[in-house]
């Protein structure tokens, strides 16, 4: 089974792109997107015919054009349920940030962090991520207490640890890599929880996910890993692979892809 994860930085700009030639050749058996930056009404008809072998799973939030994700499962596979927001927790769900499937073998979280940098309006992040990532942590450990093996993708707007970024002295006060931010990260592992990338390549360096538009960064591989597969434990051994799609270019962060057994 293939899980591919992608912020897309917009929907409607990637569908004019090579996209669906992508999808033929990537063939997920789940696609996760962030950052769709549309209501599903304003997405092209086209989509549900070149999607039509999965089930679409939408969640827009409230305000046009900000965050957004969706989850497609192919129709194949055996998908018991299906939510777009944390169960119980309706304060995190206007800005359309999670959707949650749930499979026979794991629960799949597809979500979209807050990046932590401010508002529109001025209004600062930094507090509504922490508390996001405290409410994440207690709800995927409330799915493991009830027995289930989670998976959890997406952008996690978090570079973890040094090796994760290619400036990590120059950006030691910069959000994305604040150690308030990585702390969350560290607890995320304390709790059994597994980044799987880092897993299997706890040593391998310059390998990235996301690249700044601005001054050459992507052909010069200078930037950050913010994209993430992180699982429970119990899960790690039922991988194959994971990789990083970098030669997709449509979106200014890659695809993620997760193989497993």
């Amino acid at each position: 089974m293939k899980i591919t994860s992608w912020n897309v930085n917009g929907i409607r700009a990637v569908l004019q792109k090579d996209f669906f030639q992508w999808l033929k050749q990537d063939n997920p058996d789940i696609l996760c997107i962030q950052e769709t930056k549309a209501f599903e009404t304003q997405v092209p008809a086209e989509l549900s015919y070149m999607m039509q072998d999965y089930v679409r799973i939408w969640h827009a939030g409230q305000k046009p054009g900000y965050a957004g994700v969706a989850t497609f499962v192919k129709k194949s596979l055996n998908l018991l349920s299906s939510t777009s927001h944390f169960e119980s927790i309706e304060h995190f769900h206007e800005d359309g940030r999670v959707v949650e499937t749930k499979f026979p073998e794991f629960t799949l979280l597809n979500i979209y962090f807050p990046n932590g940098w401010e508002k529109a309006d001025g209004t600062e992040m930094l507090t509504y991520k922490l508390e996001f990532y405290h409410h994440f942590l207690h709800y995927i450990d409330a799915l493991r207490a009830k027995g289930e093996k989670v998976i959890v993708c997406g952008d996690f707007n978090i570079c973890h640890k040094e090796i994760d970024i290619a400036r990590p002295k120059e950006n030691e006060h910069s959000i994305w890599f604040l150690p308030i931010e990585r702390a969350e990260m560290d607890k995320m592992a304390s709790h059994g929880y597994v980044d799987v990338f880092r897993a299997l390549n706890p040593e391998l360096r310059d390998h990235y996910t996301w690249w700044s538009y601005r001054a050459g960064a992507r052909p010069r591989n200078v930037w950050w890993r913010l994209d993430y597969f992180w699982v429970s434990d119990d899960i790690l051994s039922d991988v194959q692979s994971i990789y990083h799609q970098t030669d997709v270019m449509w979106s200014d962060h890659c695809p993620v892809s997760l193989v497993l057994k």
